[in-house]
């Protein structure tokens, strides 16, 4: 055989080498994608089961808060009231963050190219951790909600002092949190204590999915 067929050959075999590597690059590809849709709808059950129990509580609390206040404002704790009213507020401001990530969920398309599905689940992961930040700012609330003027004034200092300590840490943690929750604390205990499970690690396996797209997608067009 000569020099020249073997060398034809040989390109031939590289050839075909190179077309089942691409062609096994992009299944791959589209396996990852089909896993993002996948893992990202298992974030569905527990976000619509917490947003039926969320839009049930602030109905039924606000209904309860709005007629105490338009029928027993001077009867009922100011303490219990204002409480009560901030927590509502502040769970009515988590539902409707539930609501947007819903829609970014069924808005992810695997068709889509990386850099619109990167930006979805970039403000899927953003709005994850804005949901928290809001439900903590609860924390104070919880010392206050049971305190009237009666028992401030009751003379019982210890009683105050504590409660008054509690409200003052409470606070201070729900702050502290408030600030401190972000992407770049993802690997500390605290912040893993408080995002795992299904409304944290899809998001997270769903972006380091689009990532081995994104590098694929970038070997090809560096060809």
């Amino acid at each position: 055989m000569e020099h020249t067929e073997v060398l034809n050959l040989w390109k031939m075999y590289d050839d075909k080498v190179e077309q089942a590597l691409s062609l096994n690059k992009k299944n791959t590809q589209e396996i990852l994608r089909i896993k993002t849709k996948s893992t990202l709808s298992e974030m569905k059950p527990i976000k619509i089961f917490t947003l039926f129990v969320g839009i049930i509580w602030v109905l039924f609390g606000g209904i309860i808060v709005t007629n105490l206040f338009v029928n027993a404002y001077d009867k009922i704790s100011l303490f219990f009231l204002y409480s009560a009213a901030a927590q509502l507020l502040l769970t009515a401001v988590a539902i409707g963050i539930y609501i947007y990530q819903l829609i970014m969920i069924s808005n992810v398309n695997i068709s889509e190219s990386v850099v619109t599905a990167q930006k979805k689940l970039s403000y899927l992961k953003g709005s994850t951790l804005w949901s928290a930040k809001i439900l903590l700012l609860q924390l104070p609330f919880w010392t206050t909600f049971y305190l009237s003027k009666e028992m401030i004034v009751s003379g019982n200092i210890a009683y105050i002092l504590v409660n008054g300590f509690f409200t003052l840490l409470f606070t201070y943690w729900a702050v502290w949190l408030f600030a401190n929750i972000k992407y770049s604390n993802r690997d500390k205990k605290w912040f893993k204590m408080i995002f795992e499970g299904k409304e944290w690690t899809p998001i997270i396996n769903s972006i380091e999915f689009y990532k081995e797209i994104e590098q694929y997608e970038k070997s090809q067009d560096s060809k």
